[in-house]
């Protein structure tokens, strides 16, 4: 299901969204494709705090998990994997920065995408 994905407006840049995916699951409806990506953006920042302040595993596990499955639904598909990596490598991880980093700049990239949506008319 992985994918690289294009934009309608720019034909040779990827996005972060596989659209095919999510459509899917809208059943081909571009408005609520829209509706359920922004909803994922919103939650974003609420699930990534809660892997940046966790103070123990179950806490860390439960906010990787979490955004994990997130992820997928929407075919996030590299916040999925970054998110998939934090879930296996624990709390305690000696790259617990590096997988935050680069969590933090594909929910940017994302989150900016979305945010780029339009509903068409």
């Amino acid at each position: 299901m992985d994918g690289n994905f294009t934009s309608p407006n720019q034909s040779a840049t990827p996005v972060p969204i596989d659209h095919a995916h999510l459509s899917r699951y809208t059943l081909g409806n571009r408005p609520l494709e829209v509706e359920v990506l922004q909803l994922f953006a919103g939650q974003v920042p609420e699930t990534f705090s809660s892997l940046t302040v966790a103070n123990c595993a179950k806490s860390w596990h439960v906010a990787a998990h979490t955004l994990k499955g997130s992820a997928r639904a929407v075919g996030a598909w590299a916040v999925a994997h970054i998110a998939e990596e934090a879930e296996r490598a624990g709390h305690a991880a000696s790259h617990r920065t590096d997988i935050l980093l680069r969590l933090e700049a594909a929910l940017n990239e994302v989150r900016n995408y979305v945010s780029r949506l339009a509903v068409p008319a």
